[in-house]
């Protein structure tokens, strides 16, 4: 028996690939599947079956392309109806991959067709569970995201895994492998550690979620604090639900190379967004004006989703030589298929041709604290509240970045502020957007909270209410 975790760290995604005997399976894949292909040719076996554990919203799966090019079959857990051919198992139902067996564990709450998995060895033995978003590491699935499809509200959602979780997970002994399909970083949960497996016997001593006293104070705890889901979660669902276009069609696509004066034509004559994924230093010192900057080294597809929200969106690339196909890939992960070609030549092409160029201002931490005056000055912080909280810019606003759309217009271009996150990645990406969007009487600073804090900027960790704005 072999048990591989294939981790994403980009959408802190795990998806698995389990053989025996000639035989394999793979549960929640990726969008992109050679991959699991190389690994099943590899050790001479065949793909049986492709498991889900439910429909995802933060990314596509792989599953029909999966079960295209191996004639594995798809397996769902009860309650789930896709427009495509698939099992809908039955709670308890087996499969055999080898000599081991998976059991279907039906576990509502996250969503009301999300199911477990639980291995069992060639010895009859309960081996490991892979839990999909029903208990994560720390923390379990949020319970809002399947309202409207269930007509439950989440406290309804919340009690139902509960439920799942006393009937059909804790039971089990303390000894078995919990392989979660997310880690740390995910927005579909709050509280995941940085781990990416365990033995349930630790997170029955761990995990908050695992310790209330009762239904009611579960359901508290895990329903306090959710933020809204981004806002292509929906969408995505949509797509693993009904169905997409083949990744390698996406790829085609997403791969044309267009000259400078055929990529200026598209800019004009669409409605394509120009998406910059070039690194924050290098996008500041020059871009194509009202381009976006998010930069494919940080958590590129959970931003896109985010932001663009709309997978429909069709999109013009920038990224530095060679990194054209690992871009669309990343896109095509949470649904964004639209990607009508890159720049030949990058942006350096762009700038060589004598066309518009865009800069930001942006400064070091050391000028920043040399020039701020904190009781006078507007300092816009972009990261979560839950950072801001712990730790901030005196004085300073806290204006999420995810929220943006909602408070961009707040800003006043007649008077000059500052703008920074906690490394600079995300500060980047909204003084594009705020540029884009006309504003551009700001500065942003290098390094972010990190460097801030490292030039003796003064800190508070007080909270004054008037500055989490949040509109």
């Amino acid at each position: 028996m072999k048990i591989e975790q294939i981790y994403t760290g980009c959408l802190a995604q795990g998806a698995y690939y389990i053989s025996s005997n000639g035989e394999a399976a793979i549960i929640d894949p990726l969008r992109e599947v050679q991959p699991y292909l190389d690994r099943a040719k590899k050790d001479h076996v065949k793909i049986k079956y492709v498991f889900e554990t439910h429909f995802h919203a933060d990314f596509v799966s792989g599953h029909l392309d999966l079960s295209k090019s191996t004639g594995a079959q798809i397996v769902f857990g009860p309650t789930a109806n896709p427009e495509f051919e698939a099992i809908i198992a039955t709670d308890g139902q087996v499969f055999k991959i080898g000599n081991i067996t998976i059991k279907v564990l039906h576990t509502p709450g996250h969503t009301m067709e999300s199911s477990c998995f639980l291995l069992i060895d060639e010895n009859g033995k309960n081996h490991s569970l892979f839990s999909g978003d029903t208990l994560f590491l720390g923390d379990v699935g949020r319970p809002d995201l399947a309202q409207k499809a269930a007509s439950m509200t989440q406290d309804q959602l919340a009690g139902l895994l509960y439920d799942s979780l006393t009937t059909k997970i804790m039971p089990l002994a303390d000894d078995v492998i919990v392989y979660p399909a997310h880690g740390a970083g995910s927005a579909c949960g709050k509280n995941m550690m940085k781990e990416t497996v365990d033995t349930l016997g630790n997170q029955k001593k761990v995990n908050y979620a695992l310790n209330q006293p009762n239904k009611e104070e579960f359901v508290k705890a895990v329903t306090d604090g959710l933020l809204p889901p981004p806002g292509y979660f929906g969408m995505n669902v949509a797509m693993n639900k009904k169905g997409y276009e083949s990744f390698e069609t996406v790829l085609h696509n997403g791969m044309k190379t267009l000259t400078v004066v055929e990529f200026e034509a598209a800019a004009d004559s669409t409605e394509a967004i120009v998406l910059d994924t070039r690194n924050a230093s290098e996008f500041s010192k020059g871009f194509i004006p009202r381009s976006i900057n998010i930069g494919i080294n940080g958590d590129f597809a959970p931003w896109v989703g985010a932001l663009i929200k709309d997978v429909n969106q069709p999109i013009l690339l920038i990224t530095e030589i060679g990194q054209e196909e690992e871009t669309v890939t990343r896109l095509s992960r949470v649904g964004f298929d639209h990607v009508i070609g890159h720049l030949n030549g990058g942006f350096e092409s762009w700038k060589v041709a004598g066309k518009e160029i865009d800069t930001v201002n942006r400064i070091t931490a050391m000028q920043f604290a040399k020039e701020v005056d904190v009781t006078t000055d507007t300092v816009v912080d972009v990261r979560k509240e839950s950072e801001y909280r712990t730790e901030h810019v005196e004085e300073s606003y806290n204006k999420p970045l995810d929220l943006i759309n909602s408070w961009f217009a707040e800003m006043n271009d007649g008077k000059p502020f500052y703008i920074h996150c906690a490394g600079g990645y995300r500060s980047m990406i909204a003084a594009s957007i705020l540029k884009a969007r006309g504003i551009h009487n700001f500065k942003e600073i290098e390094g972010g909270f990190k460097s801030i804090s490292e030039a003796g900027v003064s800190k508070t960790d007080f909270i004054c209410q008037s500055k989490l704005q949040q509109s």
